[in-house]
């Protein structure tokens, strides 16, 4: 849909149901509880060797410290006298602006990742005969828009972080709505994506927030399983955004019946 399209159904769309939408993203999970497991440890499999490889570094330079300060040439008060700063402080911001960057293309992946999970979903609810590709299909000619959407994400949280503690939570429910815009609309700008998740999420701030909220919490159950049930239950909180997006937009599939009844 293009942006106009959007702007047009969410000014038109009626407020999404709490209850019903809970319901049947529970229905909806148990329907695709093995999708919501691959997903999640590809992502997991995606995200932990870079995490890994990101610390490797960090964890040498403790052990180098450590090493220093066991054969008494180092303490709090001289070493920076025995290492010259204007080397080590280069280094260490070199460090973290490559780990930043690092944070900023691995999220852009799981972004892809969930914009797949969402396919994926549309499917098993609808019984749409479209084909969903594989797990890393939407970072196909996606992929820097994928990252600019990453870095306005990171900037836009960092923004309301900085204007104190209400502001992130005011802008944690339209960054949640992103992704789902982005799987299926994938032709729209990243601004388009922005806004028009901004606009539904303002609209309706106070029922996608709880259906947040409750979602969080019932996706962290798995860790009462020796945290092996997180892998089953941490992609929950992305089923309720699918409703919302479902319930409010519709798809253009013209057998879709939410958007039959938004165009009657």
């Amino acid at each position: 849909m293009t942006e106009n399209q959007l702007k047009s159904k969410i000014e038109r769309s009626s407020a999404p149901d709490f209850g019903d939408i809970l319901s049947k993203s529970f229905e909806l999970f148990k329907k695709s509880w093995e999708q919501t497991l691959y997903h999640a440890l590809v992502t997991v499999a995606v995200v932990l060797p870079v995490i890994i490889i990101t610390y490797i570094p960090y964890v040498l330079f403790i052990f180098y410290l450590s090493s220093v300060e066991n054969a008494g040439h180092y303490n709090e008060f001289n070493y920076m006298d025995q290492h010259d700063p204007e080397l080590v402080i280069p280094m260490l911001i070199v460090y973290f602006l490559i780990v930043f960057l690092v944070i900023l293309l691995v999220q852009a992946i799981a972004y892809g990742i969930i914009a797949h999970y969402f396919k994926v979903l549309k499917k098993i609810d609808t019984g749409s005969l479209e084909e969903t590709g594989g797990y890393f299909s939407c970072l196909k000619g996606n992929y820097m828009k994928l990252f600019v959407m990453s870095l306005a994400t990171f900037g836009i949280s960092i923004l309301a972080t900085l204007l104190c503690f209400f502001p992130i939570i005011y802008v944690m429910v339209p960054l949640q709505l992103i992704v789902v815009f982005f799987a299926f609309n994938p032709g729209l700008s990243v601004s388009s994506v922005i806004k028009m998740s901004f606009k539904l999420g303002n609209k309706y701030w106070l029922t996608i927030f709880g259906l947040i909220i409750i979602s969080s919490m019932i996706a962290q159950i798995g860790i009462l399983l020796c945290f092996v049930g997180l892998f089953f239950t941490a992609y929950f909180v992305h089923i309720p955004m699918y409703y919302v997006y479902k319930d409010t937009i519709g798809f253009e599939d013209p057998t879709d019946k939410n958007l039959l009844e938004t165009d009657l």
